[in-house]
């Protein structure tokens, strides 16, 4: 099935055979084809750099890898168009040219552990039975190197570092908080990332091309119904969660909330499942890593623009913003230790928007410890779309009018890249 079809199964019920998904290694790879085994061993590498990339770079990281593996794969198939490099004449292994690529990218992000990702190259090789001197392996060290240097001093970790943000004690406005458990984040934490907005985008003309709308006036009915539904449902103790939203809300806590893995897992799995070919694999690996991160970008622009306070702030301060009817707590405190940046508006929606809008049915699988259901099953996208703008409510981390902006923001993002990237030749 091509990565044209699966967009155009958004709204499709199909079910697709119950997939386990489970954390893999490169050693323990046995995927179709080296585009997915390379962005399972990019993800294991960006998840266990050390020091961890700052925020969600990890989610831009992984554009210029995948935009790599692209254009190294299409310089040989040739069936689509390339997001950037033009290698005339390649020829070769497809699958050595997408190893070679995603290799190189990686050891210029992430020096340290170039010993291992050499090792996990050359084995990788081997076990296809392609020499190191294959023609695809020129091919794809080329569109390596043409995307590092698009991409080169692009901002998104930024030397020297730009003094911390930390946002104003008044009214709305969105200050570090203190976490109530010994768990990420660090309490009093300055905003992470608060460059990112302003990184240029993959796609995009720029972060504030789909800037989202102001949030609701403190006063108005809207931020009223969802300030009494997060502080209701998003409490961690004493919440009025049913049992079937608490196992919701569970299984996406991942990291403290950050399912960066998980998505990635999806990814995989669908494009295992539906894509039978190197080429349209490349295609729809790339498309959604692409529009995710430019989901990200546009969500931080948002976030830095409007600077608006987390629930955590609002409930304890909740006395005194002028509503007589979102009563204050000051010992209100949220299911998970809340991210050290802005509300408004929701990075976990602007990913899953555009996840779910690039891709077509799909399980995945939770790794948090307390989630009792380990496998979920969506045949819609709007299914999994929708668990996202209401378990980052139960986390009491958003309010609901900042996860619905968000997912418009992503389903917005992935549609503009859909129509401006990878189209057929």
């Amino acid at each position: 099935m091509s990565c044209i079809r699966l967009n155009r199964l958004l709204n499709s019920v199909t079910t697709v055979p119950v997939m386990t998904l489970a954390a893999v290694s490169w050693w323990q790879i046995a995927r179709a084809d080296a585009v997915l085994d390379w962005n399972a061993i990019a993800v294991d590498t960006i998840s266990a750099a050390s020091p961890p990339r700052p925020g969600p770079v990890g989610f831009l990281d992984m554009a210029v890898i995948q935009a790599a593996v692209f254009d190294a794969v299409q310089a040989i198939d040739g069936k689509f168009k390339p997001y950037h490099v033009q290698i005339p004449g390649a020829s070769g292994s497809p699958e050595a040219a997408a190893a070679k690529a995603a290799h190189d990218v990686l050891v210029n992000i992430f020096p340290a552990q170039a010993a291992s990702l050499d090792i996990a190259y050359r084995d990788y090789l081997t076990k296809k039975g392609l020499a190191e001197n294959n023609p695809g392996v020129a091919v794809g060290q080329s569109a390596a190197a043409g995307i590092l240097a698009l991409r080169a001093n692009d901002g998104r970790v930024p030397n020297p570092m730009p003094p911390p943000f930390t946002g104003e004690n008044a009214i709305g406005v969105w200050r570090p908080t203190t976490s109530y458990q010994p768990a990420p984040p660090p309490s009093g934490a300055p905003m992470a990332t608060p460059w990112l907005g302003a990184v240029p985008c993959f796609t995009l003309q720029s972060g504030d091309q789909f800037r989202a709308k102001p949030p609701p006036a403190l006063t108005s009915q809207q931020y009223t119904t969802d300030y009494n539904e997060v502080k209701a449902l998003g409490a961690q103790s004493n919440s009025a969660r049913t049992p079937a939203q608490t196992e919701l809300t569970y299984f996406y806590a991942g990291k403290s909330g950050n399912n960066f893995i998980l998505w990635h897992r999806a990814l995989r799995d669908v494009a295992a499942a539906h894509v039978n070919n190197i080429g349209d694999s490349a295609r729809l690996l790339t498309l959604a890593n692409l529009a995710i991160a430019d989901a990200v970008i546009t969500v931080w622009d948002s976030k830095k623009h409007y600077v608006f306070w987390r629930p955590v702030t609002a409930i304890q301060e909740g006395e005194n913003d002028g509503n007589a009817t979102t009563a204050g707590d000051p010992s209100w405190q949220p299911f998970l230790n809340t991210p050290p940046y802005p509300d408004y508006t929701s990075g976990a929606n602007g990913v899953t928007g555009a996840l779910t809008r690039s891709l077509a049915l799909f399980t995945v699988t939770s790794d948090y410890s307390e989630a009792a259901k380990k496998t979920r099953t969506y045949n819609r996208f709007s299914d999994m779309a929708s668990d996202m703008v209401d378990v980052r409510i139960y986390h009491g981390l958003h309010f609901r009018f900042a996860d619905e902006a968000s997912r418009e923001q992503g389903t917005k993002v992935a549609d503009w890249v859909f129509g401006h990237v990878a189209a057929s030749r």
